[in-house]
C-alpha cells in the first residue's frame, strides 16, 4: 500500500511541473509576439512621415475611382440636416446626383457597381485629396439652386391658380369701341363671334338703332333647316260656354336664327265658340281645313325630341299640345331672373321683353306665333353664354353636393 501512495504522489508531482512548464511557453510565445508587432510598428511609423503625398495636379489622378473616394467621403462626413433636424429624400437624392456627375459615361451606363475595377487607395489620402473639390462643388451647386427657389412658385399648384385668375380677368372684361376698331362687319356676325354688347357697339357705330321685327328677328342668309335649338309658339282658339276653354289652333317652330321651319294651322275638334282673332290672328277660313290635331302632335314630338326648346310661358304650348319634355332642355324667357329684373315683373310679357331688351316691337296688333317664336330665340340667343354658364355651374354643385352625401363620415 505504501508503494502504490509513493507512485501516486510522483505522477501527480510530475503532472504539476508539466503544468507548470506549458503556461511558461505560452507566455514566451505571447511576449515574443508582442515584440514583433512593436518593431514592425516602429518601422511603419517613419515610413508614412516621409511619405507625405502632395496634392493630386493630373487629371488622371483626380478621376481615378472617384465613385470609391466619393463613398469614403459621405462615410466620413456628417448628413445635412434640415430645419426640423431630418434629413430629407430631396438632399439625399441632390448628394447622389452630384457624386454621380464626374462618373465616366461607361460607369453611368453600366449599372453593375461590382463589376467596376477600383485601384485600393488609402481613406486618409483620399480624405485629404477630395476635402477641397468636395466643398467647393457643393457650394457652386447650392448657389444656382438658391436663385431657382425664388424665381419659381413654392408648389405646383400656385402655377394653375395664377392661371385660373389670368382666365377668369379675360372673361370679365366688356368690350369697348377702342376695340371694335373696324366699321365695315355685320353685326350679326360680331353678335356670334364676340357676344351681343360688341354687337351693339357696332350698331351704334353704324347708326343701326332700331328695325322691324322681320328683319331683327331673322338672320335671312342664315341656314334654314332644323339645329341643335328650336323655338315654339301656339295660337289657340275658344271653345265652350263663353269660348273659355282652349284649344289648339296653330302651331310654328323656328331654328336657332329664327328661320320658320314648321307651321301649321290644326282642324278644331270642338265647335269654336270664340275665334280671339284680335289676338291669336285666327279666322274660321284658316283652321277650316286644317291638319290633324294628332298629326301635328307626333310631328311636334319628333322635332323636339332631344333638343332644347326656348318659349315664353313655354308651360302653356306644352300643355295645349299634350306633350311633355325633359326640363334640363326646357328654356323659359319669362321664368329667365335677369329679364324679370330687366321688365321688373315675376311673369313679364314678351311684348315688354322685346321692347326692352331687344328694342323690337312686337305683338302690335294680331299676334303671329311665327313671331313670337323668334321674338323668343331671339332673346334666349342674346344672353345663351351666360344663361348655359348658369345651368353648367347648378349642375356641377349639384353633383358635388350628393357626392358628399354619399361619402361615410
Amino acid at each position: 500500500m505504501s508503494k502504490a501512495k509513493e507512485k501516486e504522489k510522483k505522477a501527480h508531482s510530475d503532472a504539476k511541473i508539466h503544468k507548470h512548464t506549458a503556461k511558461d511557453k505560452r507566455k514566451t510565445f505571447w511576449i515574443k509576439q508582442n515584440l514583433k508587432k512593436k518593431k514592425l510598428e516602429k518601422q511603419a511609423a517613419p515610413q508614412k512621415k516621409q511619405e507625405k503625398p502632395g496634392p493630386p495636379r493630373e487629371a488622371e489622378q483626380i478621376s481615378a475611382n472617384w465613385k470609391s473616394l466619393q463613398q469614403i467621403l459621405k462615410s466620413s462626413q456628417p448628413e445635412k440636416k434640415h430645419q426640423n433636424g431630418f434629413t430629407t429624400k430631396k438632399h439625399q437624392e441632390n448628394a447622389f446626383q452630384r457624386s454621380s456627375v464626374n462618373t465616366a459615361p461607361s460607369e453611368r451606363d453600366s449599372g453593375k457597381k461590382e463589376k467596376q475595377k477600383t485601384v485600393p487607395v488609402d481613406p486618409k489620402e483620399a480624405g485629404e485629396k477630395l476635402k477641397l473639390p468636395a466643398a467647393s462643388d457643393s457650394q457652386q451647386s447650392a448657389a444656382p439652386k438658391r436663385k431657382k427657389d425664388k424665381n419659381m412658385p413654392n408648389s405646383e399648384e400656385e402655377g394653375p391658380k395664377k392661371k385660373k385668375k389670368k382666365i377668369s380677368l379675360v372673361e370679365e372684361r366688356k368690350p369697348t369701341e377702342d376695340d371694335l376698331w373696324f366699321d365695315d362687319v355685320d353685326p350679326d356676325v360680331i353678335e356670334e363671334t364676340m357676344g351681343a354688347e360688341a354687337a351693339e357697339i357696332m350698331r351704334r357705330k353704324q347708326g343701326i338703332r332700331s328695325k322691324e321685327p322681320e328683319t331683327s328677328l331673322v338672320k335671312e342668309s342664315a341656314f334654314s333647316g332644323i339645329t341643335q335649338t328650336v323655338a315654339i309658339d301656339c295660337e289657340m282658339v275658344g271653345v265652350g260656354p263663353d269660348g273659355e276653354e282652349s284649344i289648339l289652333a296653330r302651331v310654328s317652330l323656328v331654328n336657332k336664327f329664327g328661320k320658320c321651319i314648321y307651321d301649321k294651322y290644326v282642324k278644331p275638334t270642338e265647335k269654336v265658340t270664340d275665334y280671339r282673332t284680335a289676338v291669336s290672328g285666327i279666322r274660321p277660313e284658316d283652321i277650316k281645313d286644317g291638319e290633324d290635331v294628332q298629326t301635328v302632335q307626333r310631328e311636334v314630338a319628333d322635332i323636339l325630341k332631344g333638343r332644347i326648346v326656348v318659349g315664353h310661358a313655354i308651360h302653356n304650348d306644352l300643355k295645349i299640345l299634350l306633350l311633355d319634355h325633359p326640363k334640363k332642355f326646357i328654356r323659359d324667357t319669362q321664368k329667365y331672373k335677369p329679364f324679370r329684373r330687366i321688365a321688373k315683373s315675376s311673369r313679364p310679357s314678351l311684348k315688354v321683353l322685346c321692347r326692352e331688351v331687344l328694342n323690337v316691337k312686337v305683338q302690335q296688333g294680331e299676334h303671329s306665333s311665327v313671331q313670337d317664336a323668334q321674338a323668343t330665340m331671339r332673346l334666349y340667343t342674346l344672353v345663351k353664354k351666360q344663361w348655359e354658364a348658369e345651368i353648367s355651374g347648378r349642375k356641377k354643385n349639384k353633383e358635388s353636393e350628393e357626392k358628399k352625401k354619399r361619402k361615410p363620415r
